[in-house]
């Protein structure tokens, strides 16, 4: 099930067009920068948009001109897992890497501390309103997402469209305390609390 709907909902992305994505990526952008949780961020990690996920390339931008840190996940195996790595110039430090994401440079990774991060803009594939989220399937967020301090803020960036009644989390999976679409900011920590899901 999980299986089918992770296909079914990387399909609806891939069929939008480019100017799509880049409209809806854009007003997705304007609510991050809204949240008090981006003003007051002094470090801020990203990912690196890819197959018409919602595009963070203006997000990354904003922030280093405020002067924010910015981290980008570099993800490693044997064992599994992500690293975020300081981004100093963008995108100058980054060069396609495995699948084809842009990754950093030879020299240019410079891991930091998940501690110091305040603000993680999240992929997926699908989220519901508790924040629960469906990944790619190999757990790496799910993983770093407990490597966090316990008031960073985790904001998933989705279309409207990735936004699901049911993503059949399970005991492992790490919800995100907020979700952002083109048409709304969704509380996911305050649905939770008061067992709200619709």
């Amino acid at each position: 099930m999980k299986n089918s709907v992770r296909r079914q909902i990387i399909q609806s992305r891939l069929d939008l067009s480019q100017e799509e994505v880049t409209t809806k990526s854009a007003a997705i952008a304007r609510r991050v920068f809204s949240l008090p949780a981006w003003e007051e961020a002094e470090v801020v990690m990203a990912y690196i948009d890819f197959r018409h996920e919602v595009e963070t390339a203006g997000v990354i931008a904003r922030a280093l001109e405020e002067g924010k840190r910015v981290a980008i996940p570099v993800c490693k195996k044997d064992p599994l897992r992500l690293i975020p790595s300081e981004l100093k110039e963008y995108p100058g430090d980054l060069a396609p890497g495995t699948w084809g994401i842009l990754e950093p440079k030879e020299g240019r990774f410079r891991p930091l501390d998940p501690q110091e991060i305040d603000l993680v803009l999240v992929p997926g594939v699908a989220f519901d309103e508790m924040g629960n989220r469906l990944g790619y399937g190999a757990g790496y967020y799910d993983r770093f997402l407990q490597t966090l301090r316990p008031d960073a803020v985790t904001a998933a960036l989705a279309y409207e469209l990735q936004v699901r009644e049911d993503v059949f989390p399970e005991a492992h999976d790490q919800p995100v305390q907020m979700v952002i679409t083109e048409q709304r900011v969704i509380d996911c920590a305050a649905n939770r609390e008061s067992g709200k899901n619709n």
